[in-house]
C-alpha cells in the first residue's frame, strides 16, 4: 500500500529523525543537533550504546532502527563524529529477490560488508531504503564508509542506499527516498545542491592511493556514467517535497 505522505505526517518524521540521530550515540556530553550551530556530542568509543525502543510513530512511516550497527563493533569499531553537510545517494546494484532494505541492514549489522581497501575494514552507510521501509544503520552525525574512502564524501555526508531488488518497486523506492531526503535536508539545513550522487565524489583508495575516479552510482539514475535528465528529475522530486515542508 502506498504511504499517504501528508504534510503533518512528514513533520512527524522530521521530529523523529532528529531525536533518533542523536539519541543513539551513547554521548558523554551535551550539544545541539548538527546543522544548527551547536557542538556535536562526543562519541564514546569505549562503551556500547544501547538502542532505545523504536517510537510507535516511526512504525507507520516505515523507518526501522532494530538493525543498527552495534556501537564499538564492525563498521562502528572506530566511531568518528561528523557534522553532515551533504547527502550522498547510492543504489545497491543488487537486483536479487529479497535484496531489500532489511537484508542490507542485516548485512551491516552482522559485519558482512567488508572492505580490504579502506582504513576501517568495513563498509557502512546511514540508511537503506526500499519500496516499503527505511532501515537506519548509523547515527546521522557519525562518519560512514560509503563514498570515497578517506575523502569528504565520507567525512561530511549522510549515505543513503536505494534497493534495486526485482521483487520490489524501483519507482516507489525512489519516491520514498526523495521524501526522506527532503526531511533530512530540512533537519540538517542541507541545500539541494549538496544532495549528490555517489558519482560526485572522486575515490582515492586508502590502501594503495589508487585513483578510481568517479563511480557510476546510482547507476539507474546516471546517464553515460554522469548525472543527466534522470538525476535532474530526481532532484526536482526532492525539491517539491522539500518545499511542502515549509
Amino acid at each position: 500500500m502506498m504511504m499517504n505522505w501528508t504534510p503533518a505526517r512528514i513533520a512527524v518524521l522530521v521530529a523523529s529523525v532528529s531525536a533518533s540521530c542523536l539519541a543513539l550515540l551513547g554521548c558523554s556530553g551535551t550539544g545541539s543537533a548538527p546543522g544548527r550551530g551547536g557542538v556535536l556530542p562526543e562519541i564514546s568509543v569505549g562503551r556500547v550504546a544501547e538502542t532505545p525502543p523504536i517510537p510507535s510513530r516511526w512504525r507507520d512511516l516505515g523507518i526501522d532502527r532494530s538493525l543498527m550497527i552495534p556501537a564499538g563493533r564492525y563498521a562502528r569499531k572506530r566511531m568518528a563524529p561528523m557534522r553532515p553537510s551533504y547527502i550522498t545517494v547510492h543504489s545497491t546494484y543488487n537486483q536479487a529477490r529479497g535484496a531489500n532494505a532489511r537484508a542490507h541492514a542485516r548485512g551491516l549489522y552482522s559485519g558482512n560488508h567488508t572492505s580490504t581497501h579502506n582504513s576501517l575494514g568495513y563498509l557502512a552507510w546511514h540508511f537503506t531504503v526500499d519500496d516499503g521501509a527505511i532501515f537506519q544503520s548509523l547515527p546521522c552525525n557519525e562518519t560512514g564508509e560509503h563514498a570515497d574512502y578517506n575523502g569528504p564524501g565520507n567525512r561530511r555526508s549522510i549515505g543513503i542506499e536505494m534497493c534495486e531488488n526485482r521483487d520490489g518497486s524501483w519507482s516507489r523506492t525512489m519516491d520514498r527516498t526523495a521524501r526522506f531526503i527532503a526531511v533530512l535536508m530540512k533537519e540538517y539545513r542541507i541545500p539541494l545542491d549538496h544532495v549528490v550522487p555517489h558519482q560526485h565524489w572522486r575515490m582515492i583508495r586508502y590502501s594503495d592511493g589508487r585513483d578510481l575516479g568517479h563511480k557510476n552510482c546510482p547507476h539507474l539514475l546516471m546517464e553515460g556514467g554522469k548525472p543527466g535528465k534522470k538525476w535532474a528529475d530526481f532532484k526536482s522530486k526532492i525539491d517539491r517535497y522539500r518545499r511542502q515542508l515549509g
